[in-house]
């Protein structure tokens, strides 16, 4: 009986130790934000006056996606959104992970809104104080690139549209004992071509990596 007890025990302080935290990716529940689609001028970061709060940012001539439907070009089926994260409040953008869950958008109202589930935080533990966030959003109309990984090198090699949002903080952190909470600090963003966006993530360095061990072959064979 004592070393069942024994190994129940071990077993939930084992999922206390091991268990990631949680958030509700939501970007139409509480505050409010908008994924657009298009531009010429690199990312757009900020609200809009639809938003809540509200902003002063303008997308004239962008799409909000899913507002065309679902399927192609900033279509609400074929566009990919996910979120990165890192435990602790304003960490680089190098330092952000994905999280479990990619989700795509809605129609209608709700265009530019994501369908929304429940995201698993990669390295922030349950419950932790504080996160910080990012949300990407990618076109995947060509099904080539179901991961962000595969569409970051994609799109810095401007094949395809997407975006990332500004860096967030969210607090209470869900878990065993905290909710899941919303995006309250999630502001709007659009995706579009290769532009002027921040510093390379880890991810673009990958990316490069993997460029450079696709040349290094030709190059021997020179």
């Amino acid at each position: 009986m004592k070393s069942v007890l024994l190994s129940v025990i071990w077993f939930i302080t084992t999922i206390g130790i091991f268990a990631q935290g949680t958030v509700v990716f939501n970007n139409r529940l509480g505050s409010t934000s908008h994924v657009f689609g298009g531009g010429t001028g690199g990312q757009i970061r900020g609200n809009v006056s639809f938003d809540n709060p509200a902003g002063s940012t303008s997308y004239a001539g962008l799409t909000l996606i899913g507002a065309n439907g679902l399927f192609g070009r900033f279509g609400a089926a074929t566009t990919f959104a996910q979120l990165l994260a890192a435990n602790g409040a304003n960490q680089p953008e190098g330092s952000l992970l994905p999280a479990a869950g990619v989700t795509t958008f809605r129609t209608g109202a709700a265009a530019g809104n994501v369908a929304a589930i429940t995201a698993t935080l990669a390295g922030v533990p349950a419950d932790s104080p504080v996160a910080t966030l990012q949300m990407v959003a990618w076109d995947n109309s060509s099904g080539l690139y179901p991961t962000w990984a595969q569409a970051l090198v994609a799109w810095r090699a401007g094949f395809i549209d997407a975006g990332t949002s500004e860096p967030f903080n969210v607090n209470a952190i869900g878990g065993q004992t905290n909710p899941a909470p919303g995006l309250d600090n999630l502001t709007s963003f659009n995706i579009t071509y290769w532009g002027v966006i921040p510093e390379p993530s880890s991810f673009a360095l990958i990316g490069l990596g993997f460029a450079a061990l696709l040349i290094l072959p030709r190059r021997e064979r020179v």
